[in-house]
């Protein structure tokens, strides 16, 4: 039986393969979020404006992130597959 790409769960598709384009935006969505943690986590005091904007990069660093890794390389899965049916 083959499974398509529409059939996948959200675990699965989170180890699915992905393709290169949204690894970077991943990686991107990554170094976003943990550089807002840091200016978060930091122990001065900083302008109200800073801490609201800093929380904003966290959040679409999260989403970025989140969304990117979901995306799925048809041609990688069906390689995947095929190799698994041997």
């Amino acid at each position: 039986m083959k499974k398509s790409i529409k059939d996948l769960g959200i675990v699965q598709r989170m180890k699915s393969p992905t393709p290169k384009f949204f690894r970077v935006l991943r990686n991107i969505g990554l170094a976003l979020a943990a550089a807002s943690g840091a200016v978060l986590a930091a122990p001065i005091a900083l302008p109200a404006a800073l801490v609201t904007a800093a929380t904003y990069v966290a959040v679409a660093g999260g989403v970025l992130t989140a969304v990117s890794q979901a995306t799925v390389d048809e041609e990688e899965f069906n390689l995947d597959q095929a190799v698994k049916n041997l």
